[in-house]
């Protein structure tokens, strides 16, 4: 009888070979992609701000339209692995990235922990950080008041 590998998938394989169920498994839901992001045309320098999505849903720290997002949400970014390697916003924190890059996940991602509240007990989510929505502000001078200090 020939002995199982026990080497996660996300260990195992290359992003471009996951499945689709595999790749979304990935996500550790923490919310910080669905932020919105001011870039300083100049620098190209990052600013996170707390303004989500207008289809964020903070409490639930997820999207409330997630199958619709990319043709109710312009701007929302369908995630491939090339975009994993080259997007310059992607938090340090994300599994994308963190596979991207060959590091290990945290040991409060669920696929390591098994519990998918413990991003959020750990502090590693954006839930109860979001202090408003893009539907509530008009103007990219509007977002000033919510930018952050650092990556959230």
């Amino acid at each position: 009888m020939k002995k199982q590998d026990s080497t996660p998938f996300w260990v195992a394989k290359p992003l471009e070979d996951l499945t689709p169920d595999e790749w979304e498994s990935l996500c550790d839901g923490c919310g910080k992609c669905c932020l919105a992001k001011l870039e300083d045309e100049d620098s190209g320098d990052i600013y996170w701000t707390s303004v989500g999505c207008r289809l964020f849903d903070a409490r639930a720290c997820r999207c409330k339209d997630y199958d619709n997002r990319l043709s109710l949400v312009p701007d929302c970014v369908d995630l491939t692995p090339e975009q994993v390697r080259a997007l310059p916003w992607l938090p340090s924190s994300c599994a994308y990235r963190l596979v991207a890059e060959g590091k290990a996940l945290p040991s409060w991602h669920h696929l390591v922990c098994g519990d998918r509240e413990r991003i959020h007990e750990r502090g590693e989510s954006v839930r109860g950080r979001v202090r408003a929505s893009e539907t509530e502000l008009g103007k990219p001078e509007d977002y000033f008041p919510f930018v952050l200090d650092e990556e959230p």
